[in-house]
């Protein structure tokens, strides 16, 4: 048996690997060309701390403070759920809102010989949203890295859910972001979003809906003389899903199932959350 509902509600690094040839008084000579990055005190901190966060450095982690910051490769932050924490990238170029049950760490925080400032995060699980001024010096980057790719910023305000399986979403409000995967970039421009699930190019980009709406039924079945009830529901492909705050896998198309518990759960919640952090919370029943 059945029920079905319908509830609806500039320019960037370049990374120089070949050869470069030069003309030194009717001399020619090949000379390997390198970007040259600097080593000086740079830092995210911790700021507008919510919940549950814990710092993550040197492997070890507590509680976090909002005089902690993040200075070198492998620090880190997560957040647990119903918590949140703002990380403000020095010199004031922008800051990381860290969602619920995130995790980010430091894969770079490095200076070019020019003054450039290269940023690189990883983010394997969660949700963060950023607002980043315009990178005027061409050295400087700011990257996002996922399991599925890699999101180059480009001066923007954007959002990214990244799922459990890897598949990370994107939606740019302002500006552009890159999105990388395979070999192959995709720009994200303004009022745009699109998904790259591990091991495939990135999705090409869409209008952003911001759309919480989710599909739902309950489908009943006997297995073996046991009475079994599974939800199988929709969201938007870019959007996070969790049932009673277990975060779910989505497929290409949003789609997504669960095997509910009904002796412990009568009513399930489930929420729905967008890359631009607007969510949405059900509660289902069923009978």
């Amino acid at each position: 048996m059945k029920a079905v509902r319908n509830l609806a509600n500039t320019p960037k690094t370049v990374k120089v690997g070949g050869l470069l040839l030069l003309s030194i008084v009717g001399m020619i000579s090949i000379v390997e060309a390198r970007e040259i990055r600097v080593r000086i005190n740079r830092w995210l901190s911790l700021q507008q701390l919510n919940g549950q966060v814990r710092f993550w450095q040197g492997g070890n982690s507590r509680a976090a403070r909002s005089s902690d910051r993040l200075q070198a490769v492998g620090d880190g932050v997560t957040t647990g759920n119903n918590s949140s924490v703002v990380l403000a990238i020095d010199l004031g170029i922008g800051q990381v809102n860290v969602s619920e049950r995130t995790r980010v760490n430091v894969r770079a925080l490095e200076s070019t010989a020019n003054g450039g400032r290269v940023t690189r995060l990883v983010v394997p699980t969660g949700r963060v949203q950023l607002k980043v001024r315009p990178l005027s010096n061409p050295d400087s980057q700011l990257d996002i890295e996922t399991p599925a790719g890699v999101a180059g910023v480009r001066g923007t305000q954007f959002g990214i859910n990244v799922q459990r399986s890897g598949k990370m979403s994107i939606a740019t409000k302002q500006g552009k972001v890159e999105s990388i995967a395979q070999g192959q970039n995709v720009m994200v421009n303004s009022g745009f979003q699109n998904f790259t699930i591990p091991g495939e190019p990135p999705s090409e980009p869409v209008p952003i809906t911001n759309d919480t709406s989710l599909k739902y039924e309950f489908v009943r079945s006997i297995d073996q003389g046991v009475r079994r009830l599974r939800l199988s529901a929709q969201v938007d492909p870019v959007n996070s899903v969790l049932v009673n705050g277990i975060e779910q896998n989505t497929d290409r198309n949003g789609r997504f199932s669960v095997e509910l518990d009904t002796i412990s759960f009568p009513t399930i919640r489930v929420t729905v959350v967008t890359p631009l952090g607007r969510r949405q919370g059900y509660d289902l029943a069923f009978q």
